[in-house]
């Protein structure tokens, strides 16, 4: 049904009410009267003279011209104070418009405009995937919307940035992040929500009407994480290539997760498979040698017959190993180690080495790609090693990632640097300094060739961690490898024609010959030139020989060497092996009593890392770069503070562990704290009885 309309003024109201009223307001608004009267049904007091006069001349006026003159009226009192409501969204684009040149001029300082490689959009978007993402990310809630700038790159295809900008600070974040509209940050997560359906996203919240007083807050959410993470110092805008460093950090955290857990998943099937554990790394590191060589990536997917397969894949294999710097005589016994891929039952008569390369073509080659010098062959050999027995005896405990590139740091490894590893298993450390003396090239094409070819050496015992050794320095690059088969005892007079400047070890532990670790150290400074630097890291127990065999070793080494540094390390560096450990840093050649210098004792038991059900340690906080300043800031420094570091002179009689010296900061000690450190002790004063 429908209904009556009711009067909008009184009933009693005539067009001299309305008239009355309307020019009321016209005096009010243009300062002809003092205050408006309130509407109301009766007539306009004839004592106000020209007042009435106004008034009668409204009444003479057109619907038409009554309203032009109360829309001057209105523009008039607007005028005088406050910004006429249809004007204030004016002024507010204006001002938005200004914070929007800000980001724009810093932009163009800091390069953006001047990079190929990128294309800064402002409120659109010439990608078709981020246009198809944001085809439905409105801010008001329906159809497409745009941030204030779109920023890709010609290098990073699935990685896009997103700025949103507000003129108030005041609007720059709210409490619950879900004002989309009104609020910068806000804003930005909208459309990164959108984006990372498909895309990486940084996305960036802006606020304020001068540099000085800009606000900006920068959050990554990454296409696998739902919740996203804030990096970068506020208020400050960065170089794009600050930005794609910090991109690559956190796609790199999710990255080697999921690596670690397909490795998983891995080592499960191949037990499964009945491979053995050393088998299992050869299978493993002999596929990613294959995928290296063109012609098998390109077309190892056609042969479905897995004889064929196979025979394929070990010939690739062997065309790589043959055009490394290999003694051809090592290149056929590396082709040995392989050749069991052709006969597997598991492999062949079951038909899965195709389904195997593929898996790992996809879920292992483009993260050693993204991360050209990750260790992944290290880290997938412990993996492998957890059904294993027969390795136990061997003493195998294959360093951390990111302790190999702390040592790096520690000798001080650049572009000129000679390194050589007399242990160097899978190759970790030789791995990690090629990244850092590439990195000091800075391009020289000349200086990196020669990195490769000269300035990377290291001896392997075991023959298949040899292999190991080899594919690793080849899959990442170093195709001309001075990777040494045999005893590195034996090997001094071959290995001091490299003219080694800096070494870096980790010896086996409770190797089964009886060898002491510190002997392995001896070995390496031996063929270091003089003044070069050598970094080991060995169990806490070679740092307190105070008698017998381990006494006379430190004593000879001490004879010709300086000990310039010992850090005590975390107690679950090796998790799961169970090694409470301490890096040593010798100067070569010199004397200890010679130098006579204090040693600068490290008390670095946190680097940060945590462990994670199903991944192992890991640096699940985004610490560790933090912590790894703070340490070589106070090493190379020689700073001593309270409970982290102490300058000690000492003899080869004396216990080489910050522990022993170091003054206790009290108010850092808990009851948990000291439960463990005698728990600690316990099980040490156990072990050596």
């Amino acid at each position: 049904m429908r209904l009556a309309h009711k009067p909008l003024l009184g009933s009693d109201m005539t067009k001299r009410d309305f008239t009355q009223t309307a020019f009321d307001i016209f005096q009010q608004a243009t300062g002809e009267a003092e205050k408006p009267k309130p509407l109301t049904g009766k007539k306009a007091d004839s004592s106000k003279g020209g007042k009435i006069g106004g008034a009668k001349r409204a009444e003479n006026m057109t619907k038409e011209e009554l309203s032009e003159q109360a829309k001057k009226a209105a523009d008039a009192r607007w005028s005088n104070t406050t910004p006429h409501p249809a004007k204030r969204n004016k002024q507010k684009e204006l001002n938005e418009a200004e914070t929007e040149n800000i980001v724009r001029n810093l932009f163009r300082k800091l390069g953006y405009y001047d990079n190929k490689d990128i294309s800064v959009q402002e409120k659109k978007a010439d990608s078709a995937q981020v246009s198809k993402l944001l085809q439905n990310a409105s801010k008001r809630g329906s159809g497409k919307g745009y941030p204030d700038f779109i920023i890709t790159t010609k290098t990073e295809n699935d990685f896009v940035c997103v700025i949103e900008c507000k003129a108030d600070v005041a609007k720059h974040v709210s409490e619950t992040g879900t004002k989309h509209a009104d609020y910068a940050v806000d804003g930005a997560r909208l459309y990164a929500d959108y984006l990372s359906k498909e895309m990486d996203v940084l996305y960036i919240g802006v606020s304020g009407q001068t540099e000085d007083e800009l606000l900006v807050n920068h959050f990554i959410k990454l296409k696998d994480d739902k919740q996203p993470i804030e990096v970068f110092k506020p208020n400050m805008l960065y170089g794009f290539d600050s930005y794609i460093e910090q991109y690559k950090k956190a796609r790199y955290r999710v990255d080697y997760d999921n690596l670690i857990k397909y490795t998983k998943t891995l080592n499960e099937e191949l037990h499964k498979m009945k491979i053995p554990e050393n088998n299992r790394a050869i299978l493993f590191s002999g596929i990613l040698i294959a995928l290296e060589d063109d012609t098998f990536y390109k077309t190892y997917s056609a042969y479905i017959d897995p004889s064929r397969l196979s025979d394929f894949l070990v010939q690739s294999i062997t065309q790589k190993l043959n055009a490394a710097n290999i003694n051809k005589t090592r290149v056929h016994e590396m082709q040995q180690a392989y050749n069991f891929i052709k006969s597997h039952t598991a492999l062949i008569d079951e038909g899965r080495l195709i389904t195997l390369v593929k898996a790992i073509h996809e879920e292992v080659r483009p993260f050693i790609k993204s991360n050209n010098y990750f260790d992944i062959i290290s880290r997938c050999y412990v993996e492998f090693l957890k059904y294993a027995n027969n390795d136990s005896g061997l003493g195998i405990v294959l360093t951390p990632p990111h302790i190999a590139q702390l040592f790096c740091d520690i000798a001080g490894v650049g572009m000129n640097s000679i390194v050589y590893d007399n242990c160097c298993g899978t190759a970790g450390f030789l791995i990690a300094a090629m990244q850092k003396m590439i990195d000091d090239a800075k391009g020289d094409l000349a200086a990196i060739d020669l990195i490769k070819k000269k300035q990377l050496v290291g001896v392997e015992y075991q023959d298949h961690i040899f292999t190991l050794g080899v594919s690793n320095m080849i899959i990442h690059g170093d195709g001309k490898t001075n990777i040494i088969k045999g005893d590195c005892f034996k090997k001094v007079d071959e290995v001091k024609n490299h003219k080694p400047t800096v070494g870096l070890l980790n010896p086996p532990y409770n190797d089964s010959t009886g060898i002491d670790e510190l002997i392995f150290i001896e070995n390496n400074l031996s063929v270091i030139v003089p003044n070069g630097i050598v970094v080991a890291i060995v169990p806490m127990r070679c740092a307190l020989y105070q008698k017998g065999d381990g006494l006379a070793i430190k004593q000879r080494i001490l004879e010709k060497h300086t000990l310039e540094a010992v850090m005590s390390m975390p107690n679950e560096l090796f998790y799961p092996v169970s090694a409470i450990t301490c890096i040593m840093v010798f100067k070569a050649h010199v004397p200890h009593k010679t130098s006579n210098k204090k040693t600068w004792f490290g008390y670095w038991k946190d680097d940060g890392f945590t462990k994670v059900k199903n991944i192992g340690r890991t640096d699940a906080h985004q610490i560790w770069e933090s912590v790894k300043a703070r340490w070589l800031e106070t090493y190379r420094s020689r700073e001593v503070h309270a409970g982290e570091s102490v300058m000690q002179m000492v003899t080869a009689a004396d216990e080489w562990c910050a522990e022993a010296y170091m003054e206790t900061d009290y108010s850092k000690i808990s009851q948990a704290d000291f439960e463990e450190v005698v728990k600690n002790y316990a099980i040490f004063k156990l072990m050596q009885s």
